[in-house]
């Protein structure tokens, strides 16, 4: 079966990411702001065994980029996960597909606008619990809105002016702080149990996730049957090995105390050298704020996308007549970051993120499973085969469900809720009989 033809825009695309771009690009998404904040999580929860948590998730990360690889491979559309979930189950679940991705995307965004604060807290003690939080979260959405708002050309600048900040800090850590590791603080006092370790890990697992988005410009990566795979399980390997480093410095140099740090990294750095801790704290501020920035640029257009498509009433699809950017799309978002961020911690955004990601992570397991059983392919491509056939994705979709297990009722209910509410509007939109009328 050959996948759906092209639009003729699409093949206006050049396919120019090649391993070595597309691995770059991955690193990049998976390293946001998250690290700079959950060493502390993931101690408060396992201690000095913390390291198990990370090894769980690069497995479990390991065997879904093997799902996203053979997917990747056979249907090299823009868009990604989008088409791949729309090509193998339909236009309905691939719609709710996107609204995961926008609760993924806004709760992250949330998330890390807490460790944001928690960095300038740490210069500033004011800002960070009560008026002050509220204040800076206010103030730090009303600017990236009126960036973006602005135009792409301001937003993108200002991503890359912070993308150059981001690993600095994180490597500096690293190898000056392994000569400051005391090996006693390494020591495990017990052996943590399952249910500890899949609890921990499902919050852990908010600093692997990103691949979803890394794979949206699916449809300008070149020979994506060999390039994708490849490209994937690099980047997987090098986040891996930087955060178990990153965990091991902060443990070996804080020991228990890393359990009660809400800015890690920088408490670490500061007891090698204060104007060490001073710079990683700045470091953790510019890299987190430009998470923001990225995340601000690319979470509007998923509305602005919605009101285009009848979804969303026609406001959200607007263009500022001016400035040329879907003005009331930026503006909701950034309100909708601001109130999360305001009323929940860091904690519970990042779990509710890793709820919405593995959800979708599922579908895009079974996805890849239909696509090899219908044996769709790109146009003249040789798609990637997962060796084992079945077994990694029941693999994949097994662990996915045992981490999510360790989710709570609550979260599943904020999630459950969203996605009935979207179905209601999906239908009463008729968003469905427009694509089926498109499809016809």
């Amino acid at each position: 079966m050959t996948a759906p033809a092209m639009h003729p825009a699409e093949r206006q695309l050049v396919r120019a990411l090649g391993v070595r771009a597309l691995a770059a690009t991955t690193f990049n998404v998976i390293v946001g702001g998250g690290i700079f904040g959950l060493p502390s999580e993931v101690a408060r929860g396992l201690g000095a065994a913390a390291p198990v948590a990370y090894v769980v998730c690069a497995v479990a990360m390991g065997l879904i980029v093997l799902c996203f690889a053979e997917a990747g491979s056979r249907v090299s559309l823009s868009g990604g996960p989008y088409a791949y979930v729309e090509v193998a189950l339909g236009g309905f679940v691939g719609f709710l597909s996107g609204v995961l991705l926008w609760l993924v995307i806004s709760f992250a965004t949330a998330a890390v606008a807490s460790v944001f604060v928690a960095a300038l807290a740490a210069f500033f003690p004011a800002l960070g619990d009560g008026y002050g939080r509220g204040l800076l979260l206010t103030i730090l959405f009303t600017v990236l809105g009126v960036i973006n708002v602005r135009g792409v050309r301001q937003s993108t600048r200002l991503i890359e002016i912070v993308t150059v900040a981001k690993l600095f800090p994180l490597v500096a850590l690293v190898l000056v702080g392994m000569f400051y590791i005391d090996p006693v603080q390494l020591e495990w006092q017990r052996t943590p149990a399952m249910a500890e370790i899949g609890r921990t890990s499902i919050v852990l697992f908010f600093a692997f996730a990103g691949i979803e988005s890394a794979l949206v410009p699916s449809g300008e990566v070149k020979d994506p049957a060999r390039t994708v795979p490849r490209a994937l399980f690099i980047a997987l390997i090098g986040v891996t090995v930087l955060y178990i480093a990153i965990q091991l410095v902060a443990q070996g140099i804080l020991g228990p105390a890393l359990a009660t740090e809400s800015a890690p990294l920088t408490a670490a750095a500061s007891r090698i050298a204060l104007p060490f801790g001073v710079l990683l704290g700045v470091g953790a501020a510019i890299s987190t704020f430009g998470h923001q920035s990225g995340m601000m640029l690319a979470t509007p257009r998923v509305l602005f996308a919605f009101g285009r498509d009848g979804v969303l009433p026609a406001a959200f699809a607007r263009v500022h007549p001016r400035f040329r950017t879907p003005h009331v799309a930026i503006i909701t978002q950034a309100g909708v970051c601001a109130v999360l961020a305001i009323t929940s911690s860091f904690g519970r955004l990042a779990v509710l993120a890793t709820v919405s990601t593995l959800v979708l992570y599922l579908v895009c397991c079974i996805a890849a499973w239909i696509l090899r059983r219908r044996d769709v392919r790109a146009e003249g491509a040789t798609p990637f085969r997962v060796p084992g056939g079945a077994l990694v994705p029941i693999l994949a979709v097994a662990v996915i469900v045992w981490l999510l297990s360790s989710a709570t009722g609550r979260e599943f209910l904020v999630v459950g809720a969203v996605l009935v509410a979207a179905s209601v509007v999906y239908v009463l939109s008729g968003a469905h009989r427009s694509r089926g009328e498109r499809a016809a």
